[in-house]
């Protein structure tokens, strides 16, 4: 297929990668080079959020060609008044072209509008879901969840090590095992520590031994932990 993709950064290399190795013909594009785009079966949007709307609206409506983005968050709406428009957005960390167009194979992708989309995840031996409209933000927000607010808990964890002086690296391991655990068995059965058997003193102490600036995220997330706890609890009793 011939695609063109708009958009040369960290998702427009990745996604150019992948797709020629994928058998594509690919041209990547800058947002303001938009005047190469007539052979395109295929335009791809990867370009910011709230960028793509008005880049869009300065492509010429064409039949023959599919328009399509690859937001998380967004619907089909800001693609109008193209006549045929769809969406794939890949659930994969891109930190960069190479290691994403790597992972772009084999990902899930949620999928959305014009079937050709299809064919493309299919070409990237990716697995399709989709979602209505109402749903999307929630997804958006989930996706951001596991994988953005992963890494800032990671992060969390190397200020807290620091303070012990230690590093992150020290605790990587116990990470990847904690989350290994979750994959086998589910994040109730994985649930360990002071939070799952409701030990208040050693959280307590905890709190007196970390920097303040660390305390906050650490009772949020312990709260999180009493309750997932609790909800075990429940359902160990009904």
């Amino acid at each position: 297929m011939n695609i063109t993709i708009v958009g040369a950064g960290r998702a427009g290399v990745s996604f150019a990668g992948a797709l020629e190795k994928a058998g594509h013909e690919i041209t990547l594009v800058h947002h303001d080079e938009l005047d190469y785009l007539d052979a395109a079966q295929l335009i791809l949007l990867t370009v910011p959020d709230d960028a793509i709307g008005d880049v869009a609206s300065r492509i010429a409506p064409d039949v023959n060609q599919v328009v399509a983005h690859v937001a998380g968050s967004l619907t089909l709406g800001v693609l109008a008044p193209h006549p045929r428009v769809g969406s794939m957005h890949p659930l994969m960390p891109l930190p960069s072209g190479e290691l994403g167009a790597q992972r772009l194979f084999g990902a899930t992708y949620c999928v959305q509008g014009d079937d050709v989309l299809v064919d493309v995840v299919r070409s990237l031996e990716g697995r399709v879901i989709t979602l209505r409209d109402d749903q999307r933000t929630a997804y958006h927000a989930t996706a951001a969840v596991a994988a953005n607010h992963l890494v800032a808990l990671m992060g969390h964890v190397g200020h807290l090590a620091e303070s012990a002086g230690l590093s992150l690296e020290d605790f990587l391991p116990l990470a990847q095992q904690a989350l290994a655990d979750v994959v086998a068995v589910g994040p109730h059965a994985a649930l360990t520590g002071p939070a799952s058997r409701g030990d208040m003193a050693t959280i307590d102490a905890h709190l007196a031994a970390i920097p303040e600036s660390e305390r906050s995220t650490y009772v949020a997330l312990a709260n999180a932990a009493f309750e997932l706890a609790e909800l075990r609890r429940s359902q160990s009793i009904a």
